[in-house]
């Protein structure tokens, strides 16, 4: 029966003081093993609803028992709550059913009591005003932090390059804002910033100066690099990765102890700034989730309301995340669309109110700190002002075709490269290979002025249009404009050599930015995938569009650009094709669709490209869907063997309950507790000799019919408890869980009652019941298991584990057991 085990190996459950250990945050990171290794019991920790009779699930465990005296010797647990019941191990799942129940008895609680005094009632309105309190504070952290983190990577990006004499603090934007001696053509030179090689070696230009600013360059970024990795590594490995992944399968319901706590939050802000500005194919964005995340976890605990309650917990989470989108794109609105579309599990619509304000306060602090100088939330902000044509629609649905094979590409190979990671020595010295990659990155990417830039403004340079203020190569064609014409007519002025330069030095940073992105993302470093996936879009419309710009000049007359393309006339924003190409290679690889393309438009500042997004993102996502509906993340947990059931797929099979319940024809038979007839002794034996985290109660072994349910967990919380604070509980002492005590003899020790912790109303289905419909119920419910039944008599058990197991089985495809139960 070791397949339908609930117990993780490696954590004790027969002892109290073993229920608070936890197992190391590199046993997670490092140890989670190859695709689908369900090593953990998240998904197998059984249901415990406490009930009395009478009432539905007394989450107090108290009140409602029975009318026994002291005289008789028993111990009434229905009396006061036993300290540990009710919650929850490191790598376990949440029960919402219970945790949702619990709060309503908590709210009814306080309703009934805020008219007896002017203190209740101040209690009530406190209660009442909690959520919005926790998620107001979750946005100004967000908000404040993100900030922090754009001004101190900016610093950091430009000191790699040299350092301002004047103020040490300023980057290189800020050193030359108030120099008279900057001009139209060179504005980022100034005397006050001076390069590394002006430093050391005294001159600007000439072979020795190029190398000397190449060397600091490396030097800088494996410097970053190697300070990034070392403080995650020895203070928190929690902080390394996106975290988007984890964040799904926490807000799903699973328990992981320290991922969202204060080390972790400031190790990832310190670490992420160190990262981005170490040069590494990696974003900011992504990680700003976790940030936000942390922050929302780490108030909660100031309110009662979510401190005690994991479900309401993940809803200050679920608004947390919204208000991590909102500061990573200045797009408040789509934060709180990507919440719902991408990360939250259950998603009330109080929380969607919760998460618009805590996206709105996040945005107006980012704001008010104007981290980049422009008085916008993000440094690639744009307005384009020229409308797009219809023909435009069929290189805008190209970009799309090419978003959605850099998505199915980039999962694919991302994926054999991370499970190659976890299977090879390789993968054993983390530090060795974030410092390797740096190397290559850094050494590769400074010959190329648009790999040697931050990657934020390499999009931002993409993106823009071109116009008289711009000086980018990509815009020398338009320096021969006159004031009446977009193009002289007559004159070769719609390229130069320089932009036939920067169309090379874009395709080799596109080679580039794939290959690298590809060995970046899953290092043991902060690492988002937002920015790399929108510039390796951004570098492939702007390619696109600015070839279709020359189409339009040179063949003005062809029947595409006759009707719209006047001769002269400006109809072509290669900018904007730049941007299409961003949220198309995005949505390949993330999978997201209305929430990316309000993300992009918030961006933009304008309506009427709406069309061209939605036309891109749709078919990025059906090109990548072809071949494979996961997305990025969801592959990384699927890898990461994390217990989530993934409400996008479908379950078409035909299979029954029976097949996939534990135990099977062949394992022995499934263990279970009677109600009555039990002493301490048998109940502890079956505890030491088995690893189920959870057993039925039965009416005896005669009868099998079903009573209830018992967490192992909770059984020897309650036998630890009454332990300490009673005496005469002995080895041959009756465990019951009925109402009232059984008939014993005189000379009998004192019965033991554990109704308190039985849940009297498990989730059940019968052997017959469709499996379809028994994964809808795990999905819409959190069910973490239910018991198989026939005519009230128990045959088994399924748990999430059992059914991630059966749902990788037919994906691979593996005939599942079919044997009569």
């Amino acid at each position: 029966m070791e397949s339908e085990q609930l117990f993780t190996r490696g954590y004790g459950r027969n002892s109290y003081n073993s229920i608070t250990s936890a197992s190391s945050d590199e046993e997670l990171l490092d140890g989670a093993g190859v695709i689908m290794d369900f090593h953990t019991t998240e998904d197998d920790n059984l249901l415990d609803g406490d009930a009395s009779p009478g009432s539905n699930y007394a989450m107090s465990n108290g009140g409602g028992g029975g009318g026994a005296s002291i005289s008789t010797h028993l111990l009434d647990l229905l009396e006061e709550p036993i300290p540990g019941v009710g919650t929850y191990d490191d790598f376990h799942t949440i029960d919402w059913v219970r945790e949702k129940c619990k709060d309503r008895e908590r709210h009814r609680k306080i309703n009934s009591k805020k008219k007896e005094s002017a203190w209740e009632f101040t209690k009530s309105l406190y209660d009442a005003w909690s959520g919005w309190l926790v998620v107001t504070l979750t946005g100004l952290a967000s908000g404040a932090l993100a900030g922090l983190i754009d001004i101190a990577a900016d610093w950091l990006n430009d000191l790699k390059e040299g350092v301002c004499l004047s103020a040490m603090w300023f980057n290189h934007e800020q050193c030359c804002w108030g120099s008279n001696e900057t001009t139209f053509a060179e504005r980022d030179k100034c005397p006050q910033w001076k390069t590394w090689a002006e430093l050391i070696l005294g001159q600007a230009e000439g072979p020795g100066s190029y190398i000397m600013n190449y060397f600091m360059f490396t030097f800088w970024a494996l410097s970053f690099a190697f300070l990034a990795v070392s403080l995650v590594k020895v203070f928190a490995p929690y902080a390394c990765g996106s975290g988007i992944p984890e964040i799904k399968t926490i807000l799903s319901g699973f328990i992981i102890r320290g991922y969202l706590g204060k080390w972790t939050l400031m190790i990832k802000t310190i670490t992420l700034v160190l990262a981005v500005a170490s040069g590494l194919s990696l974003g900011k964005e992504g990680p700003l989730v976790h940030v936000a995340c942390c922050c929302g976890n780490i108030f909660s605990y100031l309110f009662p309301k979510y401190s005690k309650n994991e479900a309401k917990k993940r809803e200050v989470l679920s608004a947390a995340s919204a208000a991590g989108v909102s500061v990573a794109f200045g797009a408040p609105i789509g934060g709180v669309l990507f919440s719902l579309e991408e990360v939250s599990y259950y998603f009330p619509l109080k929380t969607l109110w919760r998460s618009f304000f805590a996206a709105l306060v996040a945005a107006f602090v980012l704001r008010s700190i104007n981290p980049f100088g422009n008085s916008r939330l993000v440094l690639f902000y744009v307005e384009y002002h020229t409308p797009w044509y219809l023909f435009e629609l069929f290189p805008f649905i190209l970009l799309g075709v090419f978003g959605g094979l850099w998505g199915a590409f980039f999962i694919r190979a991302n994926i054999a490269w991370c499970r190659r990671r976890k299977s090879t020595r390789f993968g054993k010295y983390p530090v060795l290979e974030v410092i390797t990659v740096a190397a290559i990155t850094a050494i590769v990417a400074f010959p190329n002025p648009y790999t040697r830039q931050n990657t934020s403004e390499l999009i931002k340079e993409l993106f823009t249009d071109c116009g008289p203020l711009e000086s980018s190569q990509l815009c020398q064609y338009r320096s021969q404009m006159n004031g009446s014409q977009a193009y002289p007519q007559g004159a070769d002025a719609t390229t130069t050599p320089g932009v036939y330069s920067a169309m090379w030095q874009l395709s080799l940073a596109l080679v580039f930015k794939i290959i690298m992105t590809i060995f970046t993302f899953g290092l043991k470093v902060p690492s988002g995938l937002f920015i790399p996936s929108m510039a390796i879009g951004a570098i492939a419309g702007r390619i696109v569009g600015i070839a279709v710009e020359q189409l339009a000049y040179y063949h003005h007359d062809w029947f595409l650009f006759r009707e719209w393309c006047e001769v002269g006339a400006d109809c072509i924003t290669p900018g904007l094709y730049a941007m299409v190409g961003a949220a198309a290679c995005l949505g390949g690889v993330t999978r997201m669709t209305v929430s990316l393309v309000v993300i992009v438009f918030e961006l933009t500042g304008g309506l009427e490209y709406i069309v061209p997004l939605m036309a891109a993102v749709m078919t990025s996502k059906w090109v990548g869907d072809a071949f494979g509906r996961e997305g990025i993340y969801e592959a990384h947990i699927r890898l990461n063997g994390y217990p989530f059931l993934d409400a996008k797929e479908e379950f078409t099979h035909t299979t029954l309950a029976r097949e996939v319940m534990r135990p099977r024809r062949s394992d022995p038979p499934l263990a279970v507790l009677t109600q009555d007839d039990m002493t301490l002794a048998e109940l502890q034996a079956i505890i030491s000799e088995t690893n189920y985290n959870g057993f039925p109660v039965i009416v005896s072994k005669e009868s099998q019919r079903l009573v209830g349910f018992a967490l192992r967990r909770d059984i020897t919380i309650a036998i630890e408890n009454t332990r300490r604070k009673q005496e005469g509980i002995m080895l041959n002492s009756r465990i019951y869980f009925t109402q009232h005590a059984p008939t014993l003899p005189a000379d009998s020790p004192r019965p033991l009652k554990l109704r308190s912790i039985l849940d009297m109303s498990p989730f059940t289905v019968t052997d017959h019941t469709p499996m379809e419909i028994v994964v809808d119920i795990f999905r819409k419910l959190g069910l973490r298991q239910c018991l198989v039944t026939h005519n009230g008599i128990v045959l088994g058990i399924i748990t999430k584990k059992n059914i991630l197991e059966h749902l990788e089985e037919l994906k691979q495809h593996v005939e599942p057991l079919i044997d009569d139960i």
